[in-house]
């Protein structure tokens, strides 16, 4: 069984590496829509994949590094694009969520990336 849950953030960034002229290349910001997918087997007396408390528990802290920051400053994102974004959040949350198999993260209401890691 699939299941997720979603969390939003605000950040800043700017992609340093894109060529001059880029509107990217200058700062902004995005409300980030991250969706994180877990698959497993119904717990047989809970019913659950996993308890959407213990979810947050692990995701929230990670949500928190990244929200209302420039992400260019956060070791790991100094080239903070939409994909290097999935796969940080990926990286940092995988150890904690064996059950994790996607990452779904918008950086607006029509453009996103998800990762498998």
């Amino acid at each position: 069984m699939l299941l997720f849950k979603q969390f939003t953030f605000d950040s800043a960034h700017f992609l340093p590496n894109v060529p001059l002229g880029h509107k990217c290349k200058e700062m902004h910001g995005h409300t980030y829509h991250l969706k994180v997918w877990l698959e497993g087997d119904l717990h047989p007396e809970l019913g659950w994949v996993m308890d959407f408390a213990e979810l947050k528990a692990v995701v929230k802290p990670i949500v928190e590094r990244l929200d209302h920051k420039c992400l260019n400053n956060i070791t790991g994102l100094e080239n903070p694009t939409c994909e290097r974004i999935a796969v940080y959040i990926w990286d940092n949350i995988k150890p904690h969520l064996p059950l994790l198999v996607k990452v779904e993260l918008h950086e607006t209401p029509t453009s996103g990336v998800i990762y498998h890691g």
